[in-house]
């Protein structure tokens, strides 16, 4: 259903008959925190600055980075897999 609250006009899941279904303490969607700044899923709407993903941004960097953040770049550390059965008996015949 469309946001009557905060995002008038946009399709949001917490909507309903009833109103916001969000749990938050507001009952309302949450508007972006500090870490958000950069991030593609920002838009302005005349109520505030929103996330179009999440309704409590400041929720999802309570535990570390958003997993939706567009503006982070995570770099993966390439970890080699070693049977320790396979790399003693190569130990054990350098001897």
């Amino acid at each position: 259903m469309q946001c009557t609250t905060v995002k008038p006009g946009y399709e949001c899941s917490f909507m309903s008959r009833g109103g916001c279904g969000f749990g938050a303490p507001s009952d309302t969607c949450a508007t972006v925190a500090a870490q958000c700044e950069g991030c593609d899923h920002i838009h302005d709407w005349p109520s505030g600055r929103y996330c179009k993903k999440f309704a409590a941004p400041a929720a999802k960097w309570a535990l570390g980075n958003c997993n939706m953040a567009t503006h982070i770049k995570i770099e993966k550390a390439e970890t080699k897999k070693v049977n320790p059965l396979k790399a003693s008996k190569k130990a054990a015949g350098r001897k």
